[in-house]
């Protein structure tokens, strides 16, 4: 099963994530079929923390690609403003 999901890429107590395409059976930071955008949950301005590419998204969701929970908890509150 395809998962949409983050991957870890920031360091000690700043956190980074990518937004990335991979198979469930693959772990958090290991191998991935695309990356799609990234999360960026320091900084104060929340227009700017998130960027996803939107079409590849839909492509993918569309192909029966699952979002993670917190990815989806992410989506919701972006949104809601």
């Amino acid at each position: 099963m395809i998962k949409i999901r983050l991957a870890l890429n920031g360091a000690k107590k700043k956190p980074f994530y990518n937004i990335i395409v991979t198979d469930k059976r693959n772990p958090r930071n290991g191998r991935f079929i695309e990356k799609i955008g990234f999360l960026n949950s320091i900084t104060k301005n929340k227009i700017k923390n998130i960027k996803i590419n939107m079409e590849r998204l839909k492509y993918w969701k569309k192909t029966g690609a699952k979002l993670s929970k917190r990815l989806e908890h992410s989506m919701k509150k972006i949104n809601n403003k």
